[in-house]
């Protein structure tokens, strides 16, 4: 298990009862350094929405849960957000919610001259994804796929 892997499933732990006692719960944890800095992201959601009180509570129970088992070496920003209205779908349980819901799909190398598809999200498993582009179902491997986002209208 690689140091971020490590950070994020322990940081998921430390998170696990805070979101619990605060009836949200975790869409996803993530450790990334941008520039010169660590970033511990933790993304937070609740039916309707989270909003920034639950965020400021969920922050403040984790950065004192996270100082007091201190085990991440380095300096890093830690950040409470919900995971948004485009929001990234990255793991399976993030796709099973959105079935049936328009997607964004793009793809690391171009599929019929093209890297980027909408559609409805249609089905999933551990090798493919399927969305339905108008009439036509587009089955993509799923390592193909750079990144799956929820898709919004402005």
């Amino acid at each position: 298990m690689s140091k971020r892997e490590n950070y994020e499933e322990r940081t998921e732990k430390l998170l696990s009862p805070i979101a619990r006692d605060n009836q949200v719960e975790i869409y996803d944890v993530e450790y990334v350094k941008e520039g010169s800095d660590w970033y511990l992201r933790c993304y937070i959601d609740k039916d309707g929405g989270v909003n920034i009180n639950d965020c400021e509570v969920v922050s403040r129970a984790l950065s004192d849960e996270l100082d007091r088992e201190d085990f991440i070496e380095d300096a890093y920003i830690l950040e409470v957000s919900s995971p948004g209205l485009g929001r990234t779908l990255k793991k399976d349980k993030h796709l099973e919610k959105s079935l049936g819901q328009e997607v964004d799909l793009r793809t690391y190398k171009p599929v019929n001259g093209s890297k980027d598809f909408s559609g409805t999200l249609q089905s999933f498993d551990g090798e493919t994804i399927t969305i339905r582009c108008g009439k036509e179902e587009l089955v993509f491997n799923r390592k193909d796929v750079a990144v799956v986002k929820l898709a919004f209208d402005f």
